[in-house]
């Protein structure tokens, strides 16, 4: 059967991939199609769409995953095809079956390649057969403890546990010893079934000291295949990437054509079409050892993108119309160099957990000649917990890879986001580090300068609140005439004829107060112009952000920004008591597991309940030994952050 002309494109996705992928198939005049859940009704995407299909649900289980409520929503929209961004459905072989059935066409590879690669272990049977080298490990059907301990045993811990069917670093485990293997293998295996709807897991030898390096390929339906370069994914924390480039530094040519030419093969013994990208560990003898292949397009492919001035969605579009693919390797461009980095809503400083709330203040890097934003939000925007919690991606591309860098560090700078944690300081300070300048990539490197990329929050210098409270002062706009300059009441410093002479303010800023007073002459040393605080000290002046958004200011300080509010200490005493013993929920989430009862006896560090937020797990354990004295959930609940879940005496 022909395919059908493709005028209408359906996405089944949300956040950034949906607007990234929709932004594309405007340009090629296609009418673009949205699906949402109840959560994202006014999400970006769903905005930004030309049509939009209520799936109804909040949970990824009950709206993006349904695929009867993505192909009745299709055939509601009169869209001819389906891209599946990636995450949910992208590599899951009965949607694509589905879809092939429906009489649509499908932006991804025929459901046959899905299958052969979309479980690692079969994959790596595949692999073995076509003389790919192989990581150690056990790729068996039989799942119990025993088998597992049994090969954990057999290759030499530490071991890693994968999900067959997983990715995006759910469902994986690193086990350092075998008391560990119990608990780990259990929780991989609840958050694979979760996210993926499959349990089945292998286990494999955990590397030290590797770099991800992977192949982005590309095959028509003619038995083209080539490969687009490659990517390093080495900077990681949780298995998940937080850093990509491109090209890999320090890879030679011949190493790069070996490397896309195994890929090229791998994609060709399945009958791949469309894009997908083959993942190896590269160790420092440059051996590479073949991990997985995504069946999809990889949230990372900005930077191939950048780096061949291709535009990767709109040959997904085109192959799967029947297209040959436009150029041969040898016409492939390597251009430059391009640096990617994941925005996430989550806080660094509490083990990275997903934070959800209001973007009271969301700002993105000017455009510009080697700068893109990828995003799936905008100011006013709110972050649930049902999905993944990133925000969008920053890419910079430059001639050499220190000039992609120095404009990746701008570009940190200028982005400004107020009400809830983000790991941007977190980026800021990896891309600026010394050992990233200078390309030492594995992906130990988060865990090695953890203590550099994580610091312990200091106190706040005398300079910092004396500035803050300057900025404070003067961006009371609301008492402000603009009408006459020459006006007394046209200076926004904060003073007013009548009142004291000094002022003082009570401000707060990450779990830090301080009462500051001012007098008239402090407005000599600093200077709130726009948004531009200009501050001198010891005879230097410097030029600080600072934003006025309502009751907060956001002052970028030392490469960071700063939140400030005003307090009432009075206030702040009667608040400040809490429920001794006490454990709350550190975001929204559901309860997936309560391991205590009341009147149980714990020791320091046991698990006591296991949260579920953002398909990830989160396990809150006792911070001293105790007797549970009360439970306030129990599992299939619901809860918001700060919620009391045990009380522990």
């Amino acid at each position: 059967m022909s395919a059908p002309v493709l005028t209408t494109l359906l996405v089944a996705n949300r956040g950034e991939i949906a607007c990234r992928v929709m932004r594309t198939a405007k340009a090629l005049g296609l009418t673009t199609v949205a699906v949402h859940s109840a959560t994202d009704r006014d999400a970006r995407h769903s905005r930004e769409a030309d049509i939009r299909v209520d799936l109804g649900g909040s949970k990824a289980a009950d709206s993006y995953l349904q695929i009867d409520k993505l192909l009745a929503a299709a055939k509601a929209s009169g869209a001819q095809a389906i891209h599946p961004g990636y995450g949910f459905l992208s590599e899951n072989a009965g949607f694509a079956r589905a879809i092939e059935a429906a009489g649509l066409i499908f932006l991804g590879p025929p459901a046959s390649a899905i299958d052969a690669m979309g479980s690692k272990s079969a994959a790596k049977a595949l692999m073995e057969t076509a003389g790919v080298p192989l990581v150690p490990g056990y790729h068996g059907e039989a799942q119990d403890l025993e088998t597992f301990r049994d090969a954990a045993e057999r290759i030499g811990y530490p071991v890693l546990l994968k999900a067959t069917a997983g990715g995006g670093g759910k469902g994986m485990k690193v086990v350092e010893e075998v008391s560990q293997l119990a608990e780990a293998l259990a929780s991989a295996q609840r958050e694979a079934q979760s996210s993926f709807g499959d349990s089945r897991m292998l286990v494999e030898k955990y590397l030290l000291k590797p770099r991800h390096v992977e192949i982005q390929v590309f095959a028509d339906q003619h038995g083209n295949c080539l490969y687009l370069n490659e990517r390093d994914c080495s900077i990681q924390r949780r298995h998940q990437k937080v850093v990509e480039e491109a090209p890999a530094p320090g890879l030679s040519t011949e190493l790069r054509k070996a490397m896309g030419e195994a890929a090229v093969r791998a994609a060709q013994a399945i009958g791949y079409v469309g894009a997908g990208t083959v993942e190896f560990l590269l160790d420092s003898r440059g051996e590479f050892f073949f991990m997985e292949m995504n069946t999809r397009l990889q949230v990372e492919h900005p930077v191939t993108e950048a780096i061949t001035g291709l535009d990767l969605v709109a040959w997904q579009i085109r192959v799967a119309q029947g297209e040959p693919l436009p150029m041969t390797q040898a016409q492939v461009p390597l251009l430059g160099h391009a640096i990617e980095v994941r925005l996430y809503a989550e806080d660094p400083s509490n083990d990275f957990l997903p934070a959800t709330g209001h973007l009271a203040l969301y700002r993105e890097s000017a455009a510009g000649p080697g700068r893109r934003v990828d995003s799936g939000v905008e100011e006013g925007d709110s972050i649930s917990p049902f999905y993944d919690p990133m925000l969008g991606k920053l890419i910079a591309w430059g001639e050499d890879r220190e000039q992609a860098r120095l404009r990746l560090l701008s570009m940190l700078d200028e982005f400004a986001i107020g009400g809830l944690k983000t790991n941007i300081s977190f980026l800021r300070r990896i891309v600026g580090h010394p050992a990233f300048a200078a390309a030492e990539l594995d992906t130990g490197f988060i865990p090695r300068y953890q203590e550099q990329l994580l610091p312990a929050p200091n106190e706040f210098s005398d300079e910092f609140w004396q500035a803050a409270a300057q900025a404070f002062a003067q961006s009371q706009a609301h008492t402000v005439r603009t009408d006459d300059p020459s006006s007394p009441w046209a200076v926004g410093n904060g003073f007013r004829a009548g009142l004291p002479a000094e002022i003082t303010l009570h401000l707060s800023c990450e779990g830090q107060d301080r009462a500051i007073t001012l007098a008239p002459a402090d407005t000599r040393n600093a200077e709130l112009i726009g948004e531009q605080l200009l501050v001198e000290h010891h005879g230097l002046r410097r030029q600080h952000r600072a934003i006025r958004h309502g009751e907060s200011l956001y002052l970028q300080w030392e490469g960071e920004l700063r939140c400030i509010k005003p307090y009432d200490p009075i206030a702040e005493v009667e608040a400040s008591h809490s429920h001794h013993g006490g454990l709350t929920a550190p975001m929204n989430g559901s309860i997936v597991r309560v391991l205590v009862e009341p009147g149980q006896t714990v020791e320091a560090g046991a698990q006591l309940v296991v949260l579920e937020a953002m398909k990830m797990e989160h396990s809150i354990r006792a911070p001293h030994a105790g007797v549970v004295k009360a439970l306030y959930c129990q599992e299939g609940e619901m809860v918001n952050e700060g919620s009391a879940l045990v009380e522990l005496e």
